[in-house]
């Protein structure tokens, strides 16, 4: 397990590329976090990425934002957490986990997650799977690139935010 501890009015930027559980607190009151994941499965590859994150102080703040690819029998499962403890109020946090399959073989889970013990807050979560739109292949195909070509450039632009 890898853990990051965000205190009193610290910003953090925390990367994500590799299977593996990742617990984020944030335990001072100001704390911000922003999580970006991304990740590509090939093959056999079998990714799986289990992310808390855990708001023990008020007033904090994280943006959680997973992306990943999988293609050939490689499988990916996503499983976040937002979880908002007692007393941690005025919390904002949001967690979004998003895959795209590029074969009938791949597979992916994308798991998403609340525990709230606090009221006054603002979280929520969201999670997409899905194959590349068929409209977007064919423009950039009409343009001359081939099909592979055209996934790639769809899968750079798909995974770029996560990749800053």
């Amino acid at each position: 397990m890898i853990r990051y501890k965000v205190g009193r009015n610290q910003k953090r930027v925390i990367r994500i590329d590799k299977s593996g559980k990742y617990v984020v607190e944030l335990v001072g009151e100001g704390a911000e976090a922003t999580i970006l994941g991304a990740f590509r499965g090939r093959n056999r590859d079998q990714i799986e990425i289990d992310i808390e994150v855990n708001h023990k102080a008020k007033n904090t703040t994280a943006n959680t934002h997973i992306r990943g690819v999988v293609r050939d029998r490689a499988t990916a499962k996503v499983n976040g957490t937002i979880k908002v403890f007692k007393g941690a109020q005025q919390t904002n946090s949001f967690l979004t986990e998003k895959i795209l399959i590029l074969s009938d073989k791949a597979r992916a889970e994308a798991i998403p997650n609340l525990e709230i013990e606090a009221d006054e807050v603002h979280c929520s979560h969201a999670a997409t799977v899905g194959k590349i739109d068929e409209e977007q292949l064919f423009y950039l195909m009409s343009r001359g690139l081939k099909r592979p070509e055209a996934e790639d450039i769809i899968v750079e632009g798909f995974l770029k935010p996560c990749l800053m």
